[in-house]
């Protein structure tokens, strides 16, 4: 037993000590430590991957609250455009407003003039009133024409439907052959200016 103990020993070392063990340890060492580097590349690969995967999606949500603040400030821009486009539009059709006002109150004594004239009296034997009646026709039929050309219309709604957005009743009551709601009296007739109503006309209103 003894012996067989000491020919094991013997052989094991004459296998250490054989060229081929020699010769093959090297070459394992260095496959081992080739596939710990592997590893080790391939985690840092990973990590990297991560990290770029990270920063892609913090630069394309920044990328989408820069888009969409963009798109909002457009928006604004326009919305501001119309605006001020609308404003300036106004303003060169609704800047003579209070002139028209005042030029109103012109037309309304020139209206009352002429209805205040007899018509019975207005003959050639009558010449200076002929002649201050035909005059205070034209200056009226004139005013009117300047108003039109303005976009300033008189409103006359004698037999119409009551509309308060462009009628202010005065009284309303029973009106003989009057549709009930409909204006059965203008006392002194409105105006719009650009189909803004610039006076409302002054109405009685049957019921």
């Amino acid at each position: 037993m003894a012996s067989w103990c000491v020919r094991a020993v013997r052989q094991s070392c004459s296998l250490v000590a054989s060229p081929a063990f020699a010769r093959a340890s090297p070459r394992l060492l260095c496959t081992a430590t080739q596939q710990k580097s592997g590893e080790e590349e391939a985690a840092e690969q990973s990590a990297a991957d991560k990290a770029l995967q990270e920063e892609k999606g913090k630069l394309e949500e920044q990328l989408k609250k820069m888009t969409e603040k963009y798109t909002r400030a457009l928006a604004d821009t326009e919305n501001l455009r119309t605006r001020s486009q609308k404003m300036i539009e106004d303003a060169k059709i609704y800047g003579i407003q209070g002139f028209c006002k005042d030029l109103l109150e012109v037309a309304d004594i020139l209206e009352k003039a002429t209805e205040s004239v007899p018509k019975e009296e207005v003959t050639a034997q009558n010449p200076h009133l002929k002649n201050l009646y035909d005059g205070l026709v034209m200056t009226e039929v004139q005013i009117q024409k300047v108003f039109t050309k303005h976009g300033l219309v008189k409103i006359n709604p004698d037999g119409l439907k009551f509309d308060p957005y462009e009628h202010e009743a005065l009284f309303h009551a029973p009106m003989e052959g009057k549709q009930p709601g409909s204006v059965a009296i203008v006392t002194k007739v409105g105006y719009k200016l650009h189909g803004r109503t610039l006076r409302p006309a002054l109405v009685g209103v049957a019921k």
